[in-house]
């Protein structure tokens, strides 16, 4: 079977992935002349279902506790299962308290338990909540792994690619928020990179604030990913002073070091939203759209993937569960 996908983000990569280690004939076709640029690419990589669960529907943490397997399987050595710390600053450490009512799968940490999983951090937090079972990869590196090994099993990938000619099977559409329906939403998302040598830490860490919740994830070469602002909005300009100082001051309240820290990157994504907030999969005849993945991209990509490719290559029951999982 061939099949054409429009949209070489973390939505087109794994679904290609899925079908080409199928037998499928496979096309990924992108508008951008690189990867670099679309919402995947700006992307923290936690693969964390049962954080997510805090503010996301059950189906989030029922679809996303597979994703580190998945990830695994298909880049072997690029995710990291050290789990998720959740901490608070002492003022509000009602949050804590909140966060932990609203999720499960995490145990409580005491100061020296803490000390012991980030020894950077010690004294500087009394209380945390460790998700032990969750993980995080760098999605940068993810997706050019993806689109290297597509290529070595025979898959197609151009980019700068506008019509095409070619014909196909069966054509998907991952464009995101390319794709223009009224009741998609664009969600725009603020990162920070910094480098520094002065603090080292072994997985992510949600820092909670009433406001602006935000996670710190450590990437290799002694650089770190702070993100993300959640603003109502698809304007994808270059990110705004108030949300840098307010990423930068979570940082530093993390632990001092950051305030010493290179600002090596300034990045905006805009991810594509129902109103619901959950991904849809639909097919009208020969054409599916794969969309909505909202902030849960690389940790609900995998599932999705799953699902559309049974829908293609001719599980009779995989459209109505698709469809059913999302309403």
């Amino acid at each position: 079977m061939k099949v054409l996908i429009r949209g070489a983000g973390v939505a087109g990569l794994t679904l290609a992935h899925e079908l080409a280690t199928r037998g499928a004939d496979v096309t990924v076709v992108e508008r951008r002349m690189e990867l670099a640029g679309n919402a995947s690419w700006q992307a923290g990589g936690m693969l964390a279902p049962w954080c997510e669960r805090e503010s996301a529907e059950e189906s989030v943490l029922t679809l996303g506790r597979g994703s580190a397997d998945w990830w695994d399987a298909a880049l072997p050595d690029h995710v990291v299962r050290n789990g998720t710390l959740v901490l608070a600053p002492a003022r509000d450490t009602g949050e804590l308290a909140r966060f932990g009512r609203r999720t499960s799968g995490f145990r409580q940490l005491d100061q020296g338990e803490i000390a012991a999983l980030e020894p950077a951090l010690a004294d500087r937090f009394g209380r945390g909540l460790f998700f032990a079972e969750e993980a995080h990869l760098d999605p940068r590196k993810a997706l050019l792994a993806l689109c290297d090994k597509l290529l070595g099993i025979g898959a197609r990938l151009e980019l700068s690619c506008g019509a095409v000619s070619a014909t196909s099977d069966i054509e998907v559409d991952c464009t995101g928020i390319a794709n223009s329906r009224p009741e998609l939403r664009g969600v725009r998302g603020e990162m920070l990179v910094l480098r520094t040598r002065e603090i080292s830490l072994s997985r992510p860490v949600r820092l909670l604030h009433p406001r602006i919740p935000v996670y710190l994830v450590p990437r290799s070469e002694s650089l770190f990913m702070i993100g993300a602002t959640m603003i109502e909005c698809d304007a994808s300009g270059p990110i705004t002073a108030r949300s840098t100082m307010e990423l930068l001051s979570v940082a530093y309240a993390l632990h001092p070091a950051f305030g010493e820290a290179e600002l090596v990157e300034a990045g905006v994504g805009v991810r594509p939203a129902f109103p619901d907030n959950l991904p849809r999969v639909e097919r009208e005849g020969k054409k599916i759209r794969i969309n909505g993945l909202y902030r849960h991209g690389f940790l609900l990509a995998p599932a999705i993937a799953r699902q559309a490719a049974d829908m293609i290559l001719g599980n009779p029951a995989a459209k109505e569960f698709a469809l059913e999982a999302h309403r």
